[in-house]
């Protein structure tokens, strides 16, 4: 068995865990949902928040999204996918926590997606190979934010149901950016 295909495998094996361990969480979704108000009590809502969603047409479209990023990015493993998931939600719900107040509940993936899509790109950015792709997805990625900042969504809060709330994608974006800049420093000093 070839390298490549031991980590197909096992990306295979972790998407269809994630995907199935999100939607038995969106059964019980009321119980998983970020709430503000139940934060200090219920602190997994910090990350299971990112990981329900208003309904299952949104959940299909965050699932989708998340299925094509391995492949995409075929250079990221499990491990740097199972950091990003807890690292993003963690760091997204403390920022709405701390410095979006307003922001009572929230439940999607698409923060973490926008986050976890912007720091897979900028750890590309180092290979010659994929710099270009890398780019294109990062200018992809900064010309949504701006549009869905000064246009809005409304195309896609009424496909899904429910409001979107941009600044989790903005936040996402942001925190993942940083991540990536851990990371590559994290590898050079590592590699020194």
């Amino acid at each position: 068995m070839q390298v490549s295909d031991y980590h197909f495998r096992d990306k295979i094996v972790f998407l269809a865990f994630f995907v199935s361990f999100c939607a038995c969480l969106q059964v019980f979704q009321d119980q998983f949902i970020y709430w503000q108000d139940s934060l200090l009590e219920e602190f997994w809502r910090l990350w299971t928040g990112h990981w329900v969603h208003v309904g299952w047409i949104h959940y299909f479209l965050n699932m989708l999204a998340f299925i094509c990023l391995p492949f995409i990015f075929p250079r990221v493993s499990v491990w740097n996918f199972i950091g990003i998931l807890l690292c993003l939600p963690l760091l997204i719900s403390l920022s709405f926590y701390f410095f979006l107040t307003d922001v009572e509940a929230y439940a999607g993936l698409s923060g973490v997606l926008h986050g976890a899509y912007a720091a897979v790109a900028c750890v590309h950015l180092l290979y010659k190979k994929e710099r270009g792709f890398a780019t294109l997805v990062l200018f992809l990625i900064f010309a949504k934010l701006v549009w869905e900042n000064t246009m809005g969504s409304a195309s896609t809060a009424e496909l899904i149901g429910s409001p979107v709330l941009v600044e989790a994608h903005l936040l996402g974006v942001i925190w993942g950016i940083v991540i990536a800049n851990i990371y590559i420093l994290a590898n050079y000093w590592l590699d020194r």
